[in-house]
């Protein structure tokens, strides 16, 4: 090594020990025995198939992850987090009622729906209330995300749990060959990193970085869970990960190198499995993978360091040597097999049926930088209406609910070309799905070459975007950054479709 490549990563080294990147190992040793450890719950399942009806109720709750202590959360019927909602193309009569002492929303992160079912900010429920939106879902099979967005109070409001899972079914995954059997070889994961006391406590710490890089927590959470390993029978499981951290990217890989087979991504099912080593999932993303436990064999999933952390976020240049002085990675989630679970799916499938996008010109070109001056992240904070005094922005704006910021035609295709000078940002539009065409100048990704509704931007990023529906300028819209501080922080833009 050089004497230059020495200094820096004596560097690099003290910077990560100044900063804690130690991840805590609480729930994380190693697992051999399916018995060893709870087993992982799924999300209770409410199936609105048959009834066309969807009832949710916001409400509070004491939730104990671990230790003898609680903690103060939220969720949608229920203390933390809320059921998996499987639910069909067609009507659906939905009702959101709000028992919590503010205001809060539903918004559907995925479905294809006007505006005015949409969930965003200007559609808040206030204590008391009910929201009751007269639904029509139309849309590709697939897995989607449902959390509160009400402006400065989404980071706080999430991560306490206000969020659940979609699983839109037209019942063919027999006929695809896709294990489909709930809980058992068809698992929902909700990813979530959380602080917590000395106590056992879920904290949300608040500090110069967290407000830079967006929260991060040490200890993994799944399905409100900790140190839970979850079973599979001895065939082919079914993984649909969501990615509902408020910050945190996961580079997910298994611990033992065998192939991950990408079946789905944010809009729906490729047209047949793509064999991956690694799949990289930033906050509201999702993506559905098949693995084989034919062998009987465990696996751990794990994920590589967040690329926005330490000396790989503001200081890019030293991320490659960062990452190879100092293995970042951490166990996301044991899999055992259990022998005595039943076994549907032995191979995986040839045709899923999916197709990838491939829309038409564009008829026009937008061009969007998504901005952070450094005096927000040293307390500088915004100007309000129009402008960024050292905040987050988009095109060198804070967000206001007063303007909108684009107007789109219906049934029109434009091309977006996304910045970000300064991290990674997952960047979300409400109500579309986009093909992602470019990343920094190549090819995208594995995981994003189905339809999109969320992508990681860093460098530049160029989507084509499709207008379906539409979102007028009372009830718009959004297109964010998906860090949720950075959110409420004003990287955030209003879109109405007309």
């Amino acid at each position: 090594m050089k004497r230059r490549d020495l200094l820096v990563g004596a560097t690099a080294l003290a910077v990560a020990g100044a900063t804690g990147y130690a991840w805590s190992q609480r729930g994380n040793g190693p697992v051999t025995d399916v018995a060893s450890r709870p087993r992982l719950g799924m999300p209770p399942l409410l199936d609105t198939r048959d009834s066309g009806r969807l009832e949710l109720t916001a409400m509070g709750g004491r939730t104990r992850f671990f230790g003898r202590n609680v903690s103060p959360t939220i969720g949608f019927n229920q203390p933390y987090l809320g059921p998996t909602i499987r639910m069909a193309n067609g009507p659906l009569d939905v009702a959101v009622a709000n028992s919590l002492q503010f205001p809060v929303s539903a918004h559907w992160h995925g479905l294809m729906v006007p505006g005015e079912h949409d969930g965003g900010p200007h559609l808040a429920i206030s204590p008391g209330e009910v929201w009751r939106p007269d639904m029509n879902i139309d849309q590709l099979p697939g897995t989607a995300f449902y959390h509160t967005h009400v402006h400065e109070r989404t980071a706080t409001d999430v991560y306490a749990g206000l969020g659940g899972i979609i699983h839109v079914s037209d019942g063919r995954d027999d006929e695809r060959g896709l294990p489909s059997n709930y809980g058992i070889d068809d698992l929902t994961i909700v990813l979530q990193d959380r602080q917590f006391d000395g106590e056992g406590r879920m904290v949300y710490g608040f500090s110069m970085m967290d407000q830079m890089h967006g929260l991060t927590g040490d200890v993994m959470v799944i399905n409100g869970q900790i140190g839970a390993v979850a079973a599979v029978p001895r065939g082919v499981s079914r993984l649909r990960l969501i990615n509902a951290s408020n910050a945190r990217i996961y580079p997910l890989f298994a611990d033992d190198g065998r192939p991950l087979h990408l079946v789905a991504t944010d809009g729906g099912f490729l047209p047949a499995p793509l064999e991956v080593e690694t799949v990289t999932l930033s906050p509201g993303e999702r993506v559905e993978l098949l693995v084989d436990f034919s062998d009987g064999k465990p696996l751990t999933l794990m994920s590589g360091g967040d690329p926005n952390q330490g000396l790989g976020g503001m200081m890019g240049r030293f991320r490659g040597l960062f990452d190879r002085m100092i293995d970042r990675s951490f166990p996301v989630l044991p899999l055992l097999v259990d022998e005595k679970l039943p076994v549907r799916i032995t191979s995986l499938p040839d045709d899923l049926g999916g197709e990838l996008p491939n829309l038409p010109s564009a008829v026009r070109t937008r061009h969007f930088s998504l901005d952070m001056g450094m005096g927000g992240m040293m307390g500088g904070g915004m100007t309000g209406r129009g402008g960024m005094m050292g905040g987050f922005g988009i095109n060198g704006r804070s967000f206001d609910m007063r303007r909108i910021d684009i107007e789109a035609e219906r049934g029109s295709v434009e091309r977006w070309i996304i910045g970000s000078p300064m991290l990674l940002h997952p960047f979300h539009i409400h109500g579309v799905s986009f093909q992602v065409v470019r990343q920094r100048g190549q090819q995208p990704s594995a995981e994003n070459s189905g339809w999109k509704d969320t992508v990681l931007v860093g460098g530049e990023t160029e989507i084509l975007v499709r207008f379906d529906h539409p979102a007028s300028r009372e009830a718009p819209y959004m297109y964010h950054c998906h860090i949720l501080e950075h959110e409420d922080g004003g990287m955030m833009g209003q879109l109405a479709v007309t």
